[in-house]
């Protein structure tokens, strides 16, 4: 029986690929850089399966140069990069790897904040450059985590489990999200706050956890950003497009905010010439919040699960469009 093709567009942990060759024929992208978009439309045409990640567009053409695809299980709780309803309507399940990143991701958000707050990059740049001439009163002051107030926008897996470590720092918990958890307010000691504005005006540090859409885009500009402390600390974990760049940098150069930590930019990789980079009061990280290897095992391990699922024609375990199993029964 001849074994169902898979594209893989960029190496992941050796055991789920090993899983996946067990019964598919595999063919994995071996650069570090995404396949340019030409190569990837002319990989797919004889595939049953792709497993892909953000950087990897799978819209309408991509489909149609895919006439066999039956599941794209996308490495990532986001696909903002699919278009899931068009794949539903070829019959095509979407997969994706939600949850198993959510604590992870949290530990790191903690470590922006604190790095951005405390300094940390500046304070190693300063020492490595040999500016560190002797212990001083007024060195590299930055600003308490503990009895401070963090603000929440977006109060999913993530958003909650950033607040359980904020608890442990002694910090007041405010949150705003379209949806109220009345729950973990009680749980946590949480205030939900349903004006992002007044959210914004009182906490000492925002961090982001939403999901990006057409409403969510730039969410974060220049009249929120204005609104903000001028010694707040603003965190994004989530999608580089929910904040507006070009206002932040102006609110960071102009002193509007205090400080900034971004594991995610409008543009990825993030150019060069992105005027960001040339301010110390920023933090930019290469998208690695999910970047332990115990994590990043786990999410390789469910999108091949999902993988394998879709080309047996079952619903994958972690499925963003169900409606398709209703369909092929």
């Amino acid at each position: 029986m001849t074994k169902p093709k898979v594209f893989v567009t960029r190496k992941i942990a050796q055991e789920a690929l090993d899983t996946i060759g067990a019964i598919a024929e595999v063919e994995v992208w071996e650069d570090e850089l995404p396949p340019p978009r030409d190569m990837l439309l002319k990989k797919v045409p004889d595939i049953d399966g792709l497993l892909s990640l953000l950087t990897d567009k799978i819209d309408a053409t991509l489909m149609d140069a895919a006439p066999k695809l039956k599941i794209v299980s996308n490495m990532a709780v986001g696909y903002d990069n699919i278009d899931v309803s068009e794949a539903t309507n070829r019959g095509i399940f979407v997969g994706n790897t939600p949850e198993v990143l959510t604590e992870t991701t949290a530990d790191f958000t903690f470590a922006l904040l604190l790095a951005a707050a405390r300094r940390v990059v500046e304070a190693d740049v300063h020492t490595k450059k040999g500016k560190w001439k002797t212990w001083g009163p007024l060195v590299l002051l930055g600003h308490d985590i503990h009895n401070a107030t963090l603000g929440i926008v977006g109060f999913g897996r993530i958003g909650a489990a950033v607040a359980k470590r904020a608890i442990g720092f002694n910090m007041q918990v405010l949150y705003y999200d379209k949806v109220r958890r009345p729950d973990e307010e009680r749980e946590l000691g949480l205030e939900y706050v349903p004006d992002l504005i007044e959210l914004l005006a009182r906490a000492d540090f925002v961090t982001l956890h939403i999901a990006l859409t057409g409403e969510t885009h730039h969410l974060i500009g220049a009249a929120e950003l204005a609104a903000m402390k001028p010694t707040a600390i603003l965190v994004n974990t989530s999608r580089g497009p929910v904040v507006d760049q070009k206002a932040l940098y102006q609110a960071l150069r102009s002193g509007r905010i205090f400080a900034a930590a971004l594991d995610v930019t409008e543009i990825e990789p993030v150019p060069p010439d992105e005027p960001l980079l040339t301010l110390d009061n920023v933090i930019i990280t290469p998208h690695i919040a999910s970047a332990s290897v115990t994590t990043r095992t786990k999410m390789a391990s469910m999108a091949a699960a999902n993988l394998i699922a879709g080309l047996r024609g079952e619903m994958p375990p972690q499925c963003v469009n169900p409606e398709v199993a209703s369909r092929k029964g």
